[in-house]
């Protein structure tokens, strides 16, 4: 007899008995089988109008907007999703995208952790700016970084960097608040555990829940710290756990971690299927990143003609796609990472810099397409958009 897996999925039990419910009481839908967009809208939407119910402090730096839908119900998520706030500042129409850090099982609210960053455009408004009431305009959730019971394993290793553990608190809390059946290591890397947002909760989780072990690592900890220190080494996780098998490992940071920690895994014997990794933006640095060509300066400046529209002048240490809403011309946009590909532009003549891992479909590169919000001019260009 085949195996059927699907029943040893999270929730399956509930399911089935939330389904018997609702044939017994629920309400009778098939009038409305031939007119599957509505549902398909309420589940995918295209854009959501959001208000701002409250704003949570959460370190110096950090601050959580709660935000509620004024009108029907909020779209499902898995934990580890995000969603891309639209946002029109000084003039500049831009988006940026937020993981959620409320857990997925509760439908009242959406969570999302904000970190200021220095002259950060949004991160700032955000935080000075807005205030409760306000209405903000989102994607709906979007986003391949979750656990699938399908294909990972049930020991989930999280490395968190910074803002980096806002897709990880989603995870954590619709573990232990639904009682699953996982076991998750968190190793949260700050400089000091004064940059660590959640850092209460996270120690009061690893308290009370058998499954949640918080460890968090203190770059540069205060004297006489007695937790863990510097960066998150191969030494220091195989120390902390009993062994890499059976193992699944996530990493959301910057780029700066994924660089070191990726091959710290490897070294452990970690194979690379069994390591996710959330798409962070685009490098803080890019000069930095393996074959920039060193002959080209972040403060050279290119033209960009615009097919059928402006001719502009772009700095090559900026992405094309930013370049771009500074200068009023708007593309769709959602990931800034490279990876959701509704930035794409064609390019017609000259040449651009994709940092390495950036996700462009083979068809896409074939026929000269590019991701704008990871793509940097390295020359003159002509693009259509």
């Amino acid at each position: 007899m085949p195996r059927e897996i699907y029943k040893e999925f999270d929730g399956y039990d509930e399911i089935i008995r939330e389904r018997e419910v609702l044939r017994k009481y629920g309400l009778d839908f098939s009038p409305q089988k031939d007119a599957p967009e509505q549902y398909i809208a309420r589940l995918h939407p295209r854009r959501l109008t959001l208000r701002v119910s409250d704003i949570i402090p959460e370190t110096s730096s950090t601050g959580t907007l709660r935000l509620v839908r004024p009108e029907g119900a909020l779209p499902p998520f898995l934990a580890g999703q995000y969603i891309a706030l639209f946002l029109e500042i000084g003039g500049v129409r831009t988006a940026r995208p937020y993981s959620i850090s409320s857990g997925p099982h509760q439908t009242g609210y959406y969570d999302l952790t904000v970190r200021r960053v220095k002259n950060g455009l949004v991160s700032n408004y955000l935080l000075d700016e807005i205030k409760p009431g306000d209405l903000l305009e989102s994607s709906g959730p979007e986003g391949r970084f979750y656990h699938n019971p399908l294909f990972h394993d049930r020991t989930m290793v999280c490395l968190a960097g910074g803002s980096g553990i806002t897709p990880f608190m989603s995870m954590i809390r619709e573990v232990v608040e639904r009682g699953l059946d996982r076991e998750i290591f968190l190793f949260y890397g700050n400089r000091t555990l004064q940059d660590a947002a959640f850092h209460n909760q996270l120690l009061y989780c690893n308290e009370r829940f058998a499954n949640f072990h918080y460890l968090p690592v203190a770059e540069t900890p205060e004297r006489e710290y007695p937790g863990l220190s510097g960066l998150i080494t191969g030494e220091l996780i195989k120390k902390s756990l009993k062994d890499v098998e059976d193992k699944t490992f996530y990493l959301c940071g910057p780029q700066a971690m994924y660089d070191f920690c990726i091959p710290e895994l490897e070294g452990l014997g970690v194979a690379p299927r069994k390591i996710r990794r959330e798409i962070y933006g685009p490098p803080a640095q890019v000069t930095q990143a393996p074959n920039w060509p060193v002959e080209i300066k972040t403060d050279q400046f290119f033209t960009v003609k615009v097919k059928s529209g402006p001719e502009l002048e772009v700095p090559a240490g900026t992405p094309l796609g930013t370049s771009l809403e500074r200068q009023g011309v708007t593309i769709p946009s959602l990931c800034r990472s490279g990876e959701c590909s509704r930035c794409r532009v064609k390019i017609l003549s000259g040449k651009v810099f994709e940092p390495p891992g950036t996700l462009v479909r083979r068809s896409d590169r074939r026929y000269g397409y590019t991701h704008a919000c990871v793509a940097y001019p390295l020359s003159d260009l002509e693009i259509m958009l």
